[in-house]
């Protein structure tokens, strides 16, 4: 519904902006009209918008003495519960009951799994636990009110705040509260173990809640007047606010106008509001919004750059870097914001599961690309980081203090003190549902691996392994959970070719295929979607070494973004071998010449005795590992694997992800794990197929968590109908779909096998999970390649 102002309107008040007063005051005093006027605003209008808005912006910063400066938060994200009494037709974030049946998932997050998630922030340099949870799921869904009554529980509010007061206790670090609608009497409960708290007004349209079809009807705590009175008595109590409008739900430019003024005025007659969140609509699948268009780009900076000019140079406005593409990130800065908000290395945004975080290294690169420095906060904005004006609660004072810097208050760049990991036992029962009697050493290790899965060792790891029935039921929904409060819900799968590089033959110095054979399967590949060549496989002894460098090179000169992940560490050992260079320097040419990122085969087990007897050709383990740690040094990531039903024993497959884990502490290169059924030998004589796979991506969740975060299903060895088994075990990827192409389908490795993006999502329906195209690295593919490969 975009009603845009007369030009008459929009150019007086862009001369008004502009004009003197605008820089410090006069903005404060716009009008709906002429609010509604600037959200308007295009093409030239636009651009002197944009420019007013980040004078405006880079004013604030100054006055608060970080010229230059924009910031981000390092947080875990909590999901407490999925429940939820709203029906907002945007949302992907919200289950019924029958959906967490179907995904063998429990009403509410468990002190243990909180702070496992929790404890592995902290190690990663976080220091803000976000809780979000949906609003009084106990009001609708029997089954959260039974959940809260079991565990001594008054109201979820309730529990959040209990969990909010451990997480600090245990781990430091500081808690924001996204709990929704709250009362006056509940917000003054729960400031004591928060410094921070949040609630998006979203939008004051009426229309939106009242109207049946519109994006708010049917959901009590979305009434605007009911929202509006949260932000108040938030500040009536002097809390540290977050807050902000939703962008593109089908408002019009005038309700998106009131609402920036709704909260600018709130925040003039108490000063709480910390930040304000622009957020752009974002379709996601299965929702009723699926077929909505995105919100407008243009809409959105203008959106921004008003949000700025009505509420000052002083607050902070925050956009969500993981809802734009990389390259829009430099347009949402122009528009005047000046935080990119909270950031996780280790927990998927549960709210948008399909829009991976930036990694940090990349959002500081694109940050600089702006002419800013990006800087980390804590989840209190520094001004707010005061106990005598009542912002801050004295209990909270010291942890706050620890972890800020003393001259500006932002988030300390010193290392966080060490926490105790002693933990009270909160839990009531270990494995819920599990019969009571198990056996000694696997109900041990079941134990453990609830309690503190990042402690399980290697006897509990190995007894694990071996679990059957009702105990690997226990182990799959363990690991589950840990999937599932840490690398999120989506089902991940990347659009890819495979190309057998060890193809390329001589015949009379001629190579069939030739490399013009490669640029037509690459080519082939991009128009069907893919955004990954994946080349593998030991170029024959006929040919020179330097065709490794020759195909990678071929692949790029044809598609210079489509990404190469190619050449295993064998490759790259038989390359060195016949170019005379060292591996580091033979990594380097690859690199140089194209290559992306390096398959982690070659191998099937990290143990001699294991390589000896049944694959000797490989590579022995410790040149392996050298490859692979030279590669992760030179800046190419790779996968790592497992081929399992080898007849190696459990300890051994213990130390082959102990191995891994230890190199990617070291390293940080791998992108994820694959656990690939290779072999008939089984761990417990009679276990079905399936039961063992199920058992080593369990263990492999818990013994790789925090370390690598993404597991994939061998699909191709376990067939698509396993895939649901594991991904409820665990795992969060599909892998490839192994396009074969039109141009020479054969030259692939896995010729005839392929998986469509129809089965995928299939896979992922069947699980009431949300299906996500991703790159090699888990980025986003952007627009272009989802659609194209969904053509």
């Amino acid at each position: 519904m975009t009603t845009l102002a007369p030009p008459a309107v929009l150019a007086r008040t862009l001369d008004r902006i502009d004009g003197p007063g605008g820089e410090d005051g006069l903005q404060r005093d716009l009008s709906v009209a002429e609010a509604q006027a600037l959200l308007g605003a295009q093409g030239e209008a636009l651009d002197r918008l944009l420019a007013a808005a980040a004078r405006l912006r880079d004013l604030g910063l100054a006055r608060a003495g970080r010229p230059g400066i924009i910031t981000y938060s390092r947080k875990v994200f909590l999901p407490i519960t999925t429940l939820c009494r709203d029906r907002c037709h945007y949302c992907a974030f919200v289950d019924t009951p029958g959906m967490l049946l179907r995904k063998g998932e429990q009403a509410y997050m468990r002190a243990e799994q909180i702070l496992a998630v929790a404890r592995q922030g902290a190690a990663r340099g976080c220091k803000e636990a976000l809780f979000t949870l949906g609003d009084r799921p106990e009001e609708r869904w029997p089954v959260a009110r039974a959940w809260l009554d079991e565990h001594g529980y008054a109201s979820t509010l309730e529990y959040v705040r209990a969990m909010a007061l451990l997480v600090r206790q245990e781990t430091g670090l500081l808690p924001h509260l996204n709990p929704g609608v709250m009362s006056a009497a509940e917000l003054a409960r729960l400031k004591p173990v928060a410094p921070s708290m949040g609630m998006m007004l979203e939008t004051t349209s009426t229309r939106l809640y009242t109207e049946r079809g519109q994006v708010h009807y049917g959901s009590p705590d979305k009434d605007p007047a009911l929202r509006l009175q949260v932000i108040e008595d938030a500040g009536r109590a002097r809390i540290p606010f977050t807050t902000g409008i939703l962008v593109g739900i089908g408002e019009s430019l005038t309700e998106r106008a009131e609402s920036l003024i709704a909260l600018r005025d709130s925040h003039r007659r108490h000063g709480h509001v910390q930040e304000v969140i622009v957020q752009n609509f974002r379709a996601k699948p299965q929702t009723p919004m699926q077929e909505t268009p995105d919100a407008d780009a243009t809409e959105y900076l203008a959106a921004i750059a008003v949000a700025r000019i009505v509420l000052g140079p002083d607050m902070r406005i925050q956009v969500p870097p993981n809802l734009a593409d990389p390259d829009e990130l430099q347009h949402l800065l122009r528009a005047g914001a000046d935080d990119w908000g909270g950031v996780s290395p280790l927990t998927a945004d549960h709210v948008n599961p399909e829009r991976p975080w930036p990694h940090l290294d990349d959002l500081a690169a694109e940050t600089a690309a702006g002419g800013f420095a990006l800087r980390e906060r804590l989840t209190i904005h520094p001004r707010y980081i005061d106990v005598q004006g009542g912002w801050l609660d004295a209990a909270l004072a010291a942890d706050v203090l620890a972890l800020a810097d003393p001259d500006d208050l932002l988030a300390t760049r010193a290392a966080p003190p060490a926490q105790a990991l002693a933990l009270t036992p909160v839990r009531r029962d270990h494995i819920a549902g599990a019969p009571a009697v198990l056996t000694d050493p696997v109900r041990r290790a079941l134990s453990h691996a609830e309690d503190r899965p990042e402690a399980v060792d290697d006897a509990d790891a190995a007894a694990l392994l071996t679990a059957t029935g009702a105990e690997l039921d226990a182990l799959a929904g363990i690991a589950n959970d840990l999937r599932r409060y840490t690398v999120g819900e989506a089902v991940s799968y990347v659009v890819n070719r495979n190309i057998a590089s060890s193809a390329f033959r001589a015949d009379a110095a001629v190579r069939i295929p030739s490399l013009a054979d490669l640029g037509a399967m690459v080519n082939d590949a991009w128009a069907l979607g893919a955004t990954e060549i994946c080349m593998q496989g030991t170029v024959p002894a006929a040919l020179p070494g330097a065709t490794y460098t020759e195909l990678a090179a071929a692949v790029k000169a044809c598609r210079p973004d489509i990404h190469l992940h190619a050449f295993r560490p064998a490759d790259v050992a038989d390359a060195a071998a016949r170019t005379g260079r060292s591996e580091r320097d033979q990594l380097l040419a690859l690199r140089d010449a194209g290559v992306d990122t390096m398959p982690g085969t070659g191998v099937k087990v990290l143990d001699e005795t294991v390589r000896r007897r049944v694959a000797p050709a490989d590579l022995p383990v410790e040149d392996w590992l050298r490859i692979v740690t030279t590669a992760h040094g030179v800046g190419l990531r790779s996968s790592s694997v497992l081929f399992a039903g080898l007849g190696e024993s459990a300890a051994q497959r213990v130390t082959h992800l102990r191995t891994l884990a230890a190199l990617q502490e070291r390293t940080g290169g791998f992108t994820e794990f694959v656990p690939i059924p290779a072999g008939p030998e089984l761990l417990v004589p009679g276990r079905s197929a399936i039961d063992e796979y199920r058992s080593l991506v369990a263990v492999s969740r818990l013994l790789l968590h925090g370390r690598i975060d993404h597991i994939q299903v061998a699909w191709t060895r376990l067939g698509l109908a396993g895939a649901p088994a594991a991904l409820q075990a665990g795992a969060d990827d599909l892998g490839g779909t192994l396009l074969d192409g039109a141009v020479l389908p054969e030259a692939g490795a896995e010729y005839g096998v392929r998986m469509t993006v129809a089965d995928a999502r299939r896979i992922s329906r069947s699980l009431s999970r949300q299906l996500r195209q991703r790159t090699t690295v888990y980025g986003d593919p952007g627009a272009e390649r989802r659609a194209a490969a969904s053509a």
